[in-house]
Formats: structure tokens, C-alpha cells, sequence
């Protein structure tokens, strides 16, 4: 196989233009498993067509998330039967990654914009993009004006509001238990994982349910920034393993949102589970790197769960797919002021040179590796932005 940095096309600068474009996007269907969300919403489609852009619709790409093919038409897409054409489009909007089965139905020169997802990838992805002069950006890597990565946190949100949602179905199946705050009653005692963005929106989901929450975190400073936006009665600590295990012993909720550069760090042991108590709840976000809970395992959102130790494990990596049309709608808000600033500012090439947020999540322009953290991961060559973008 020829060495990819051989593949690396030489760097092109076009002349900014500020003429208006009219966009041609592809929305395939998502043939990920478990994957039910789509990048735009009808809603978003009329707006993008009243505005001279043209939108090419899988057949069935919006079903799972509750969006009809008939929507998608009548707000004036072209929906398609032929998966290859919607591919063919000079701009690709996908959830997931695309797969390099899927790439190889890309012109050359596609733009293509969809989640990355490093730690699921191997170096054939960027082969491929390299072989095709792919330009693209990832989600989780786009910035706004406040320097914060609104996509990610939008589907850190998600996850932590659809965890606490999760388990309180589940306590209810399991122990009868009613998820909030009822006078005479003890209420829930939730224990969160983590000081970020999904714990956050976790606790206040819990807390608006009525339940007593304590957070566990490596960092005092993020604990401290946390406490920042939420009541001073949620409990913080750090991560002692003594005072989590007592925590753990009374708990009926144990939600995991740990981080990690490779994979999540196991904080929660085996035996810590079997001390928990029985019809307790582990929701552990954090199972695509690898989970922070020793017992957890993947489960699917068709099977939603298993039991070990009498505790009740949910370990869907794709949380916030189990409400695919309000995760769909949220990313489509995001999404489109870019679009529509896109067109105005004549093309992908022009909106990169004027906004940096966007811009910061480049990870392969026409082929080139630009991305550190990518190129890092994986050993490969890498051009930095500003060599490309002065």
C-alpha cells in the first residue's frame, strides 16, 4: 500500500470571492448501528431551499428520527432511491462518520461535515480522504464566537438529561421506585461521574426531579467551575475511594461520565458495584471509550440493559439516539447558520479564510492532514492551519 504522506496533494489557495453560492448537500441515510439521528430537519431544509440551496434526501433517511420522507419533499428536498447519488453531492452531511465503503461512492474534492470520532477510526479513513481530496470537519471540533464547541455540547447535554431520563424508567421497572421528591418520602440518591457538561445537565435533570445528587470528579477546579451553575446543595467531592464506596452503598442511581485520553479511567470496581443496592442503576455514558464502571458492558437501545450483582447496567454508547427527533432538531439548529453563512460567503473555501471557529474544525483539507490531535493519534503527516490560512 503507498505510504500516505506520498499521497498528500499539493496545497491549493483560491481567491476569495464574496458572490453568493448555491449549495448542493447530500443527506444519506444513516446505516450506523443504532444511529436514528439526521443532520437536518424538514424545518431546516425549507429554510436552506427558500434560500436558493439544493437539498438531495436519501429515501427514508429521516424515518427513524420521526421525519417522513413526505416532510423532506414538501419542504422542497429531492429525495433520492439511489444511495451513490446523494454521496455524489460537492457537500455531505452525515451524523456518523462515513465508512470507507460509503467514501468511495465521494467525487473528488467533497466537503464533507460529520462527527469524527478519533478513537473509532484506523489510518485507512484518512487514506481514503487523502486518495480523494477530501476537504473535511468534524463536530466535535467546531467553535463558536464564545471559543465552546456548541455541537458537542449539545450532544453532551442530550446525553446527560436522556441518562437521568433513562434511569428513571428503569428504577421504576425495577424497584417501583418513583423518580423525584415526594413528601413523607426519601428521595433518590443520584451519584454523577465526572465534572463536564453532561454531568451537568444530568444534575439538573435529577434535581428537577427532585433527587438528592452527589458528584464525584478528579479535578477540584472542575468541580468548582460546576458548582458554579448549580444549587449548593448538590454535594461535590473528589474522587477518594473510600468516601465514593460509602456513597456508592446507598445510592439508587450511579451515572458515569468519565474522560480519558485513550479510553474512560475505571473508577467504579467490582466491588464497589456489589456493595451497591439491589435494583440499583448504573447509566454509563462513558461506554464507548471503554466505560468507567468495571462491570459495565455495551447493550443496545433494543436491549436496553443487563443485571450483574442484582444492579441494573445500561451501557448504550449512543445515549442521545433514543430521542433521535429532539437530538436531530438540535443539531439542525447548529447546523444551519452555518450553511446559510456558507452560501452568502460563496462557498466552503471563503467561509474557512474568514471564521476561525469554524475553520478549527478542519481535520483534512483537499487531502492535506491538518489536524494535530489526528496526526498524533495515528502518526501521520500533518500541515498546520496557519500554513494553509494566513
Amino acid at each position: 500500500m503507498q505510504n500516505i504522506s506520498q499521497l498528500l496533494p499539493q496545497e491549493e489557495r483560491l481567491a476569495v470571492s464574496n458572490e453568493q453560492q448555491s449549495l448542493k448537500i447530500g443527506l444519506p441515510k444513516e446505516r450506523t448501528f443504532q444511529e436514528k439521528r439526521i443532520c437536518l430537519t424538514p424545518d431546516e431544509v425549507a429554510v436552506l431551499v427558500t434560500n436558493g440551496h439544493q437539498i438531495l434526501v436519501e429515501a427514508g433517511a429521516g424515518e427513524e428520527a420521526h421525519f417522513p420522507d413526505a416532510d423532506y419533499s414538501e419542504a422542497g428536498a429531492e429525495i433520492v432511491y439511489d444511495t451513490e447519488a446523494v454521496f455524489a453531492c460537492p457537500m455531505v452531511l452525515k451524523v456518523e462518520p462515513p465508512t470507507t465503503e460509503e467514501l468511495a461512492y465521494f467525487n473528488p474534492q467533497t466537503v464533507l461535515l460529520s462527527a469524527l470520532q478519533l478513537n473509532t477510526q484506523d489510518i485507512a479513513y484518512f487514506e481514503m480522504l487523502t486518495q480523494k481530496q477530501i476537504t473535511a470537519l468534524a463536530f466535535e471540533y467546531i467553535k463558536d464566537e464564545a471559543e465552546n464547541y456548541p455541537i458537542q455540547q449539545s450532544v453532551d447535554e442530550l446525553t446527560g438529561i436522556a441518562a437521568v431520563l433513562t434511569a428513571s424508567e428503569l428504577i421504576t421497572e425495577e424497584n417501583r421506585l418513583l423518580f423525584g421528591n415526594i413528601t413523607g418520602v426519601p428521595p433518590i440518591e443520584v451519584v454523577l461521574l465526572g465534572a463536564n457538561n453532561i454531568t451537568e445537565a444530568a444534575a439538573k435533570a435529577a434535581l428537577g426531579l427532585g433527587a438528592n445528587v452527589k458528584i464525584f470528579a478528579s479535578s477540584l477546579t472542575d468541580l468548582r467551575e460546576l458548582r458554579t451553575h448549580l444549587p449548593s446543595s448538590v454535594y461535590t467531592a473528589t474522587l477518594q475511594p473510600q468516601l465514593l464506596r460509602e456513597s456508592l452503598k446507598c445510592c439508587n442511581v450511579l451515572i458515569g461520565a468519565m474522560t480519558g485520553t485513550h479510553r474512560s479511567p475505571i473508577i467504579v470496581t467490582e466491588d464497589m458495584v456489589q456493595q451497591m443496592p439491589r435494583g440499583a442503576v448504573i447509566v454509563d455514558t462513558s461506554i464507548g471509550n471503554g466505560g468507567c464502571v468495571e462491570t459495565s458492558g455495551l447493550t443496545t437501545l433494543e436491549q436496553l440493559t443487563f443485571t450483574k450483582y442484582e444492579v441494573v447496567h445500561c451501557g448504550v454508547p449512543n445515549l442521545s439516539s433514543r430521542y433521535a427527533r429532539t437530538a436531530s432538531t438540535s443539531l439542525s439548529n447548529i447546523l444551519l447558520p452555518y450553511l446559510l453563512k456558507i452560501g452568502e460567503e460563496g462557498g466552503v473555501e471563503n467561509f474557512l479564510q474568514i471564521d476561525k471557529g469554524f475553520r478549527n474544525g478542519l481535520y483534512s483539507y483537499h487531502g492535506i492532514l491538518t489536524h494535530s490531535t489526528v496526526s498524533e493519534w495515528f502518526g501521520l503527516p500533518c500541515k498546520p492551519l496557519h500554513l494553509l490560512f494566513l
